[in-house]
């Protein structure tokens, strides 16, 4: 290719390259023009929130679909403990923050009634998430507990004055090398393993 040719070539290109920017001058500020990688905006796959083409599955052709019939959503589920005048309802939502330990400790008490049977159940989520780092009497020596280092025993003297929302609180959001447990457990999951928490405080 000559040298004629090839100043030839960049100089189109450059003009390609003006025209395009001057055009692109004039559009107002919403169009976006040319999408060279479309997918990066758009989804292949169907969003549930957002709905950018007809969805040729779901009736309709919207990508949100009703609940199923009788589903509660999450935030708003009400749970009774407990029969009689020993009955408490809670509306089981959490919305202290992660920085807040001391408002938990304060507020927070556990609204499940002390039974053989929670007990027994919150012995079994405490064996399903919590013994692998605390050990099975609660006293850090869990098989990961004992590679992580620093796990704390729950009958030593610093950890017996735990309170219901202090407990409750660091499962929800974790505390030091402790990871958060909120988005795996139930609040009824969570203090249920209080409840166990407490027994093991004892020795």
């Amino acid at each position: 290719m000559s040298k004629i040719t090839k100043h030839r070539s960049v100089a189109t290109i450059a003009m390609v390259g003006l025209i395009i920017a001057g055009s692109a001058c004039k559009r107002g500020h919403d169009d976006t023009n040319v999408e060279f990688a479309p997918q990066m905006y758009d989804a292949v796959g169907y969003e549930p929130y957002r709905q950018i083409r007809p969805n040729t599955i779901n009736p309709e052709g919207l990508n949100m679909r009703l609940p199923a019939r009788g589903t509660v959503a999450r935030p708003n589920y009400h749970t009774q403990f407990g029969t009689g005048d020993s009955a408490t309802t809670d509306l089981m939502i959490y919305n202290i923050p992660k920085d807040s330990i001391g408002l938990a400790e304060r507020v927070l008490t556990n609204p499940i009634l002390e039974t053989e049977k929670t007990l027994e159940e919150g012995k079994v989520l405490y064996g399903r998430y919590c013994i692998h780092c605390h050990g099975e009497g609660g006293k850090g020596d869990g098989l990961v507990g004992k590679e992580y280092k620093g796990v704390p025993s729950y009958s030593a003297d610093a950890y017996k004055t735990m309170n219901d929302g202090h407990i409750f609180h660091v499962i929800t959001h974790g505390k030091g090398r402790m990871w958060p447990h909120g988005s795996q457990m139930t609040p009824e999951e969570r203090w249920k393993i209080v409840q166990y928490v407490h027994k093991l405080q004892q020795g």
